[in-house]
């Protein structure tokens, strides 16, 4: 049997443009989800003057930022940056829950892949442990699956 054709993305960031849009809130978290993206983004490569963070205040205000960049045809991917914790009240399912649909829509409408680096946990101990600046950096997870995503679609 033949084999099929498959088409990836490569996981490199020359030639790339990403910007990071990134929460304020649970800042504790997100400056560890951050590091780990800068991180990745100079390990695959990237020169400092073609990624850009962006801060907003929290989780719920990343969607309309990651649009503003997505839609200006500057950027290859958008790499969203947060934290949401479960506390007493409904107000995680709503910020956690809108925060996803939102960069989800941005994806989708503009074509520029948007990469969901929220962490949605139930206690800061789980949030810790994802932003963890050895291995398994959630940040730097969601930088190299931008930038797998943005080669798969210069490809496609």
């Amino acid at each position: 049997m033949e084999a099929l054709p498959v088409i990836e993305g490569e996981i490199s960031a020359r030639g790339r443009k990403v910007a990071i849009v990134a929460a304020r809130f649970n800042d504790f978290i997100v400056s560890s989800l951050l590091k780990g993206a800068t991180a990745a983004w100079l390990e695959r490569g990237g020169p400092v003057e073609d990624l850009l963070i962006a801060r907003v205040p929290g989780a719920f205000e990343l969607p309309v930022v990651a649009r503003k960049l997505a839609s200006s045809g500057r950027w290859d991917a958008v790499v969203a940056l947060g934290c949401v914790i479960r506390g007493d009240t409904p107000h995680f399912d709503y910020v956690a829950g809108e925060c996803a649909r939102g960069l989800n829509l941005v994806s989708l409408e503009t074509g520029v892949p948007v990469v969901f680096g929220v962490l949605t946990v139930e206690t800061v101990e789980q949030a810790l442990e994802r932003a963890a600046t050895t291995a398994g950096n959630k940040g730097g997870e969601s930088m190299e699956t931008a930038l797998e995503m943005a080669g798969l679609l210069a490809r496609l």
